[in-house]
């Protein structure tokens, strides 16, 4: 029964949170994002690495959090796999801005993921930080406010209920 709760407040809730992140943004995110990430391996990995040095130079405690991936040393090869699950993550999130039920069924398991881990929903605060700095220095024309609005329907989601 939690769990339908669960999934009905989710239901309800990105579809209300996407109003923000209108159909013309969320095209533009998925085209950015497909420009940036869709290349090849080598381009995900060295676009993780920038990622994520931001993210652990800003936070430097998130490493502790990945400890068991080698969250000390981001070259490791351990490190560089748990890079490319997370941006594997993201992507399927925003190849499915468009797909509300499909969206929700992933950001519903991400959440449990994060819940599971203790991750604290301010650390979504920060990756989006790193994805503004970092995503610009790849694109011609980086749209800020599309990423805004449309990240906060994913971080919503997947941060309802997580610590503080």
């Amino acid at each position: 029964m939690k769990v339908l709760i669960i999934i009905a407040v989710c239901l309800a809730f990105v579809p209300a949170c996407m109003s923000d992140c209108s159909p013309l943004k969320r095209l533009k995110i998925k085209s950015q994002w497909e420009a940036v990430y869709g290349r090849d391996s080598v381009a995900r990995e060295n676009l993780g690495r920038e990622i994520w040095s931001y993210i652990l130079a800003k936070e430097p405690k998130m490493k502790e959090l990945f400890a068991r991936v080698r969250g000390d040393n981001i070259n490791s090869d351990a490190f560089k796999a748990h890079a490319v699950r997370v941006f594997g993550g993201f992507d399927i999130c925003v190849s499915l801005m468009n797909d509300p039920d499909t969206l929700n069924a992933e950001l519903q398991h991400l959440h449990d993921q994060h819940d599971q881990r203790g991750i604290p929903h301010e650390y979504f605060d920060i990756f989006i930080e790193a994805l503004n700095y970092v995503i610009p220095n790849h694109l011609e024309h980086y749209d800020e406010d599309a990423w805004e609005d449309c990240f906060q329907v994913i971080k919503n989601a997947i941060t309802e209920g997580l610590t503080e």
